[in-house]
Parts: C-alpha cells; structure tokens; sequence
C-alpha cells in the first residue's frame, strides 16, 4: 500500500508520522530518501515526538546510529549513512544486532548500504519544493 502526504509547514510533518506508523503498524525499519538539507533528520524528529521518544533526537550524522529511549519502553535506532567511506564500517558498527532488534530503525541515505538493507522495509521519500513544500511518498519494498 503506498502513500503520500504535502506539507506545507514543517509541523505537518509529525501527521505525516502518525500517518506512516499507522500504515504499517508492523514495519520497524524505514529508509529515509532525499536530498542534502530535504528534512530526513526532521522527519525523524517529528516519528520520535509522535512515538514518544524521551530523548532529543539529533543527527547521528559522525556517530552513525543514536538510539532513543521511548516512554512506552524499547528503543528507536536513528542512523545517517551519508558519510560512512566503507560498508565495513556499517559491519562494525554491528548493523544487524539493529535491524534485527524489534526496535524502530530510521536509516537516513540507505541508497549508501542498498546491499544491506533487509528484505522488507518501508521506503519514504522526502522532496523539498522551491516554496518550502515537502512531499513525502512511501510504500513498502520487498526484495
């Protein structure tokens, strides 16, 4: 089942979460695509505050992976790609204990790890109009 959703303020962004969530309430990791500065890191912000993160999430951008507490319990692994130079350094970071986790993962630049992505994920774009617009489309990918 596929989606999209126009949004014209950044604070439309935490129903657009609510929205995907509600959509594929079983799905657990979701691949973030867009261009540099598109509002990745943003939408992460907005599922963490509609699934009721404790922490402040911020880009993981040289960590790699954050994780977040969740009130409910369990974890939310938030992870940025854009500037890994080997996948022996996604191997390192011990991607599969994540993936595999049961917990929610948001992979930011997953084109970088394609080959390591699991079988069944939830694919979302995000584009930025010149107007300040952003268009999100998802569906889910199954390989």
């Amino acid at each position: 089942m596929d989606g999209n959703m126009l949004c014209p303020q950044v604070s439309d962004l935490d129903a657009a979460a609510i929205k995907i969530l509600e959509q594929f309430p079983e799905e657990r990791i979701f691949a973030l695509h867009g261009a540099m500065g598109a509002g990745k890191t943003t939408l992460v912000k907005a599922f963490c505050r509609v699934m009721d993160v404790n922490d402040a999430a911020a880009s993981p951008t040289f960590a790699l992976v954050n994780e977040y507490s969740r009130q409910s319990g369990g974890s939310v692994f938030h992870f940025d790609f854009y500037r890994i130079r080997d996948i022996a350094e996604v191997f390192d970071i011990g991607y599969e204990d994540y993936f595999f986790s049961g917990n929610y993962c948001f992979l930011e630049w997953p084109e970088r790890i394609a080959e390591l992505l699991p079988e069944r994920f939830v694919y979302v774009s995000i584009a930025e109009a010149a107007n300040g617009v952003r268009e999100l489309r998802w569906k889910v990918v199954e390989e």
